[in-house]
């Protein structure tokens, strides 16, 4: 099963997402971290995000690029948070898929699926502020926009949560 969650800063998507692994009730919880904790604002997301799986036997694994390489126990519940991270990372960091992004983590996703019993994929909701960005940030939109349809096209389901409650948007 995949399932993708997606909504806005703050909305809730991520205690959500960890709800749904948790729920599964399954033996193997793996946690993937996307966010390379590069200044003291990241570095202090990534410890509240540690603070709420806490308790919930999750696994960590951080991987940053190359998610297609990352090796799992077969059969295990996945969550990877976040794909915004994750594009941007293989745009921006040395090593990175760059302008091979897309087609690379869509085979990244590819790969964790096989793997994966269940996977459970966070991605933000960044494309209705209506804002007109420089060029490499509407790049990078488009980027997770094509990764995003991607996602929504292949998963079983995907929720969008809006002020912490969850809106079904595909189910099957």
């Amino acid at each position: 099963m995949i399932h993708i969650v997606t909504g806005g800063s703050g909305s809730g998507k991520s205690a959500f997402a960890e709800e749904q692994i948790v729920n599964l009730q399954g033996d193997v919880r793996i946690y993937i971290a996307t966010m390379y904790p590069f200044d003291e604002e990241s570095r202090r997301r990534v410890e509240r995000h540690r603070r709420m799986r806490a308790g919930k036997r999750f696994e960590t694994v951080e991987c940053y690029t190359h998610l297609e390489e990352l090796k799992i126990p077969k059969g295990a519940d996945v969550l990877l948070e976040c794909m915004s991270n994750l594009t941007a990372n293989e745009m921006y960091q040395e090593g990175g898929a760059g302008e091979n992004t897309c087609e690379a983590v869509c085979r990244g996703i590819d790969a964790l699926a096989a793997q994966a019993e269940n996977l459970v994929v966070v991605t933000n909701e960044v494309f209705s502020d209506g804002i007109t960005y420089d060029r490499e940030t509407q790049r990078y939109l488009k980027y997770l926009g094509t990764i995003n349809q991607y996602l929504a096209r292949i998963a079983d389901s995907v929720t969008e949560v809006v002020y912490g409650i969850p809106v079904r948007i595909k189910e099957e």
